[in-house]
């Protein structure tokens, strides 16, 4: 994985969220979405960067919009919250009948068991 892009500018650390190019014939600047690679003729602006853009007089500005980055619902995330509970509440020890039974437990890690067959 490759480490996040940061901000164009000079001295601004910041990660880069847009990517600024030009199309000089129709003078006009184009800010969009980070684009999947750097550009060797476009440049990447952190968000105060790309909010304060400005461009030459004569030049229109193209914002293009950022779309929503996808993540987890709140229904993801509370039905892990729940797996977790789940999964952290001790259970009871079950029965298993002596045909059923086909190893011994012989070691534990929290949920996890190491069984062992006698063949």
């Amino acid at each position: 994985m490759s480490p996040a892009r940061r901000c164009s500018r000079t001295a601004c650390g910041r990660p880069a969220v847009m990517t600024l190019t030009y199309v000089y014939a129709d003078q006009t600047a184009v800010l969009g979405p980070l684009a999947t690679y750097a550009e060797p003729h476009a440049y990447d602006l952190c968000e105060a960067h790309s909010e304060r853009l400005s461009a030459p007089r004569g030049w229109e500005v193209l914002r293009l919009a950022q779309p929503a980055p996808p993540g987890p619902s709140n229904d993801d995330l509370l039905a892990l919250a729940d797996a977790v509970r789940e999964a952290g509440r001790p259970q009871p020890p079950r029965r298993v009948a002596p045909e059923q039974e086909t190893g011994r437990e012989t070691g534990r890690k929290g949920h996890l068991r190491v069984l062992t067959t006698d063949h």
